[in-house]
């Protein structure tokens, strides 16, 4: 299994970037060139959840939707996913993201250290790593910032 991770720091506390990722609503509205909609398909987001991203005009050259099982959480830190729909399942088998929000510590607490670690399987010899992928998270990770001073 290949693995692939990326980080930013986010000037928000840990528990509200959670908070962010967690709530569809919010999701959905961080930065809709990158996500238009996040749903919850069955469960409430525990393990065994599935959960659909449709994705904006942004990433659409790479990817239009992804439906994920949600597999592990870790409440207000960490929730891991497999992918078992959408373009990047037909790229990668298994493909399986964990997204971690991280307190820095000292006197305020104000900031965090948002992680994006996938492990994931190329379907075929030719299929590059999920760089763009990649890339797109932690962008989209990184307008927490801009959309918290709203929220």
């Amino acid at each position: 299994m290949k693995m692939m991770k990326g980080e930013v720091v986010l000037n928000i506390p840990a528990e509200k970037a959670w908070e962010m990722y967690r709530n569809n609503e919010i999701i959905s509205k961080i930065n809709p060139e990158m996500l238009s909609g996040a749903e919850y398909i069955q469960g409430d987001g525990g393990p065994g959840s599935l959960r659909l991203f449709k994705l904006g005009p942004a990433v659409f050259d790479y990817v239009k939707e992804s439906m994920e099982k949600i597999e592990k959480v870790e409440m207000g830190r960490s929730v891991t996913y497999q992918v078992i729909g959408g373009d990047l399942k037909e790229m990668y088998d298994p493909y399986r993201v964990t997204f971690s929000f991280i307190p820095v510590e000292g006197k305020e607490n104000h900031k965090c250290i948002a992680e994006w670690e996938a492990e994931f399987e190329p379907r075929a010899p030719a299929t590059p790593p999920p760089e763009k992928a990649r890339d797109a998270a932690l962008g989209f990770l990184k307008s927490f910032d801009n959309f918290q001073l709203s929220y």
